[in-house]
């Protein structure tokens, strides 16, 4: 008998990338990626035809293994703008689009970080959906008031392969217009950014199906779509995390995550409040200055990524596209302590420990929703993970042992377990589990770097 198979989809900002996975054992069969096109310099969007078009391509590639179930993961917080016949108005806002930082700065004003905190899970900055909303009225009118349907990324491309206008209770709870404590959109919101709720999707609940797909895609018609979800509840599902599992993301952002069984409200805006595709809640803290401000520095100065030397003097706080934990929408790189033996290893050093540092000084904030302190190694995910200079870096200013999982595209993993559980019955969770997505090498923890860091919490006082 053939395998049953299922694909899993992670549309991302810089590519799609789409597994063909067997559900009993979880062995990806195919593999396929299709770049992306994003615009450059004040700037981050992309046309969501390129995505449409990008997920084609992989599908495909892929179509030498039918599948029985697709599913959907993508960046967050994205603004997709959609006309009455489902075409894209103008091209989308990314998540690391920080224009709207004026309108995410009035709407904190206008309700309360308090307010936000205890109603929404958390305090929208500028890469929250409803600030660019806020941003598109404002500055482009004709657009929002052309506007028939207001979709995040991965709602987008699960409309297009089912006709069905719905979203997921995780990507959704990053719009800042779906209040976590009601799961309901938010009347006082969308009234305040002049945004009717029929233009929004239907938010599914954990293991609803979103429908089936349609005829003339490169896949069988008929084959169930499951909800989909943003790109971190999906690499959570993909790794099976567990209250107290902490996973460290080192992507074009870095994120530092963990599910909980309490409902994050945190005032001060550190810990996103984010629902979990599995029904619980993923508190969540994200730096836009991940690895591409890491490898900007690189290339400034002649390097490979990997030709980092010892640094005791060198601070680098790499905000190139101003940050947002902390949340310093328009701040720039801050380099300090150049000495005349400074050497470009020391510096790109410099610029790791800064990338990492604000990762790890969130990581007990998130751990704290449920007052679950773990001992547990730090799961390290993303691009970055693979990387020996990264991973150093994360032991020496943490202290804690890390583990590399063997897995690799979590985020297309997770959107494969969600589809294989609408076949199966399980939970994603425990089919990632059953699939051993998280086991790894682990690296022993070696003394913190507590010089480095006093470093960086000195300079960061004075940002």
């Amino acid at each position: 008998m053939e395998p049953t198979v299922v694909i899993g989809v992670d549309s991302s900002t810089q590519s799609t990338k789409a597994l063909a996975v067997r559900v009993d054992t979880g062995e990806v069969l195919a593999r396929a990626r299709s770049p992306h096109t994003v615009s450059e310099g004040g700037r981050r969007e992309t046309d969501p035809e390129v995505w449409w078009q990008a997920l084609r391509t992989t599908l495909e590639a892929l179509s030498p293994h039918p599948a029985s179930a697709i599913s959907i993961g993508g960046q967050q917080h994205g603004l997709v703008t959609l006309d009455a016949s489902g075409k894209a108005l103008r091209p989308a806002l990314l998540w690391n689009d920080v224009r709207s930082a004026p309108q995410a700065e009035a709407l904190v004003a206008r309700f309360g970080a308090k307010h936000w905190a205890e109603r929404f899970g958390s305090v929208p900055g500028a890469s929250f959906t409803v600030a660019k909303w806020a941003w598109l009225r404002e500055n482009e009118p004709a657009v929002a008031a052309a506007t028939a349907g207001v979709r995040l990324p991965h709602d987008f491309l699960t409309e297009r392969l089912t006709g069905q206008a719905v979203t997921d209770r995780g990507d959704v709870s990053g719009t800042g217009w779906w209040a976590s404590d009601t799961e309901t959109y938010d009347n006082a919101v969308l009234t305040t950014v002049g945004l009717d709720e029929a233009l929004l999707p239907r938010v599914l609940a954990p293991g609803e199906p979103a429908g089936t797909t349609l005829p003339g895609l490169p896949l069988p018609p008929g084959i169930p779509v499951a909800s989909g979800t943003g790109d971190n509840a999906a690499a959570a599902l993909g790794l099976g995390l567990t209250p107290g599992r902490a996973a460290l993301s080192l992507g074009t952002s870095g994120t530092v995550y963990t599910p909980s069984t309490n409902r994050p409200t945190d005032p001060t805006g550190t810990v996103a409040g984010f629902a979990g595709a599995h029904g619980g809640w993923l508190p969540l803290a994200c730096t836009l200055n991940c690895t591409q401000a890491v490898d900007k520095i690189a290339g400034l100065l002649s390097l490979t990524r990997e030709a980092v030397e010892p640094n005791r003097t060198i601070t680098l706080l790499p905000f190139l596209d101003g940050e947002r934990t902390p949340n310093l929408p328009l701040a720039s790189g801050t380099l300090t302590g150049l000495r005349h033996d400074t050497t470009p290893g020391q510096i790109l050093q410099a610029a790791y420990d800064g990338a990492t540092y604000t990762l790890l000084t969130a990581l007990d904030l998130v751990l704290a929703v449920d007052d679950r302190p773990s001992d547990e190694p730090l799961l390290l995910i993303g691009g970055g993970a693979r990387g020996t200079a990264w991973r150093q870096t994360v032991r020496r200013l943490s202290g804690r042992a890390v583990q590399i999982p063997d897995a690799d595209d979590l985020v297309a993993l997770g959107a494969a377990a969600q589809a294989a559980a609408l076949l199966t019955g399980e939970t994603p969770t425990d089919i990632a589990v059953r699939w051993g997505t998280s086991a790894g090498p682990v690296y022993d923890p070696i003394e913190r770097d507590e010089t480095t860091l006093e470093s960086l919490r000195a300079a960061l006082t004075t940002t």
